[in-house]
């Protein structure tokens, strides 16, 4: 074991009661006809037992430290490679706050951080929710209101007002969107 901590060694009342009864316990095996060098073996097998039980011990809490180390190691790292892969966008805003271009221009700047946002967030495996045009799902989809329309089918996605957000199958914001209410459709 390369950096195993000092042993951990739980006093158990039972053990320790053991080991100050010894001298009952030579005199009861005296009168219950176990001999001498018996007793002295079954002895030496609870020491040893009792030696191996406070290494398992220590070495499983070695190990649950070692674990606990090594998970917060993990998540440093990972939540260092998902700020790399940002650092270039808020490089570009600093200098498009620095700039001295058109309105136009700055509009322009804007748009390209928002496409290297828009990778570096699918680069840690977002997707988005899809909303205009789908039909509403209250696992992904928050209603803000209602939309009267004639151009979308009852109960479908007219507007995102803020994109919802998934990793894999996992939500992690739900989109919030406005929906269709199509009166020619509720009339049917």
């Amino acid at each position: 074991m390369d950096d195993v901590n000092e042993p951990v060694i739980a006093a158990d009342d039972e053990l320790q009661g053991a080991v100050e009864g010894e001298a009952m316990d030579a005199s009861a095996a005296e009168t219950s006809g176990v001999s001498e060098a018996e007793y002295e073996q079954v002895k030496r097998e609870r020491d040893q037992l009792m030696d191996r039980i406070a290494r398992l011990q220590a070495e499983f809490e070695n190990a649950r430290r070692r674990e606990a180390k090594e998970r917060m190691e993990f998540r440093d790292y990972a939540l260092g490679q998902a700020a790399e892969g940002l650092l270039p966008a808020l490089d570009n805003f600093d200098l498009a706050l620095k700039s001295n271009g058109t309105p136009e221009q700055f509009r322009a700047g804007v748009d390209l951080i928002a496409k290297q946002l828009d990778e570096a967030v699918r680069g840690l495996g977002l997707t988005h929710v899809e909303t205009v045009g789908a039909q509403f799902d209250p696992h992904v989809h928050e209603a803000l209101g209602q939309v009267e329309t004639a151009e979308f089918p009852d109960g479908a996605v007219v507007q995102e007002i803020r994109r919802g957000y998934k990793v894999k199958d996992r939500l992690l914001r739900p989109a919030l969107v406005q929906i269709a209410r199509n009166p020619q459709q509720r009339e049917a």
